[in-house]
Order: C-alpha cells, then structure tokens, then sequence
C-alpha cells in the first residue's frame, strides 16, 4: 500500500499516512479540524545512464541488427609510413 503525505493549509501540521488505493483522500487535519491538500513527491524510479535501447538486455542471435562491418585491410605501404588522402580540389 502506498504512503501518501498530507498538509494542512491552516495550521502547516504535515503527516504521513499509509492508505489502499481505493481508500478516498483525507481531507480534515487531526490537530485542528483544516483543510488538508495532498502533497506529491518525487518518483522513486529514475533511469541514469547515456541511454536505453531496445537491444540491451536480448541476445544476438534474434537480433535483426547486422554488425558492423570489419574495415578492409589496406595494401601495406612500400615506405614504411601511412599515405595521406589526396585532397579534393
């Protein structure tokens, strides 16, 4: 059952309660008979992290995405030394 926090606009008195989902919200303060409002808090879940992908948690034999493919080995140059790309004019 969830615990719902509650605050009175009269007096400030703020409680806690636990209460069922079917149960209706409070709506006099115990300490001096005012009007409560609801207060709502934070999620208790957050996700951190770079990202989520469908992909994460399945294994690669039913995944549909193709690996990335190996880059072609180049001929190895006669120099020693690796050739810079011609620029484009």
């Amino acid at each position: 059952m969830p615990t719902y926090a509650y605050a009175c606009k009269d007096c400030s008195h703020a409680f806690e309660t636990v209460q069922s989902f079917t149960d209706s919200s409070l709506t006099t303060c115990p300490e001096c008979q005012g009007t409560l409002r609801k207060k709502f808090n934070s999620v208790g879940v957050v996700f951190k992290g770079s990202g989520f992908y469908r992909t994460d948690s399945r294994d690669t034999k039913g995944s549909s995405v193709a690996p990335a493919a190996a880059p072609a080995a180049s001929a190895p140059a006669s120099s020693g030394s690796a050739a810079a790309p011609a620029a484009a004019s």
